[in-house]
């Protein structure tokens, strides 16, 4: 309490010019749990506890809920409070601040954990030659089998497959029927797939 009252000197609060309670006396009587000396209190030292926090967070809304969080524990702990020790607005700012110091401790380190989670995330690196490798291989294997149709399935199918002609068109082009196109085709690709099957 006293290296905490000593960081915060100018927050000491002065007596209210009223008459009114004073927030010590006040917080005297929070300690008993008597709720309107909370809410005296509450109106005279809730600006100043924003502000401390808005401080020390840098975010409003991140203040409001810190400054929300040391009010409730005044409330709370209000029976921990000795006159003899210092100011009850101090107390109260000390709590605020220590509030709010932990509120950017937590997020300083979560930011870096977070932090440290993406700088030691692997990411499995892409291999360009090793997949181009695989690739060149595919080819050489779908012409390696292309080589093993006949030529009027090889025909067929490079009409279809390569060249982007239809069924129709290739069958146009090849002067044959339709059916005789599709057979072509089909038994080609079946021959086709064992290979790749087999040399794969």
């Amino acid at each position: 309490m006293e290296g905490d009252s000593a960081r915060t000197p100018h927050l000491r609060a002065a007596p209210p010019p009223d008459g009114s309670p004073s927030a010590d006396e006040l917080l005297v009587l929070v300690a008993r749990g008597d709720e309107n000396a909370f809410g005296a209190l509450y109106e005279q030292v809730s600006a100043k506890v924003y502000g401390l926090c808005l401080r020390v967070v840098r975010d409003p809304a991140q203040a409001e809920e810190v400054a929300q969080e040391a009010l409730v524990e005044v409330w709370r702990t209000a029976s921990r409070f000795d006159p003899a020790r210092g100011a009850a607005t101090s107390w109260v700012l000390t709590l605020a601040h220590r509030r709010a110091v932990d509120r950017v401790r937590s997020a300083q380190a979560a930011s870096e954990r977070d932090r440290r989670a993406a700088a030691t995330a692997t990411v499995a690196p892409y291999d360009e030659v090793a997949e181009e490798v695989a690739g060149n291989l595919e080819r050489q294997a779908v012409r390696r089998c292309l080589k093993r149709l006949t030529e009027l399935q090889n025909e067929a199918i490079g009409l279809a497959y390569y060249g982007g002609y239809t069924y129709r068109q290739v069958s146009d082009l090849l002067g044959i029927g339709l059916p005789t196109v599709k057979t072509r085709i089909r038994d080609g690709l079946i021959r086709l797939r064992d290979c790749l099957e087999v040399t794969g």
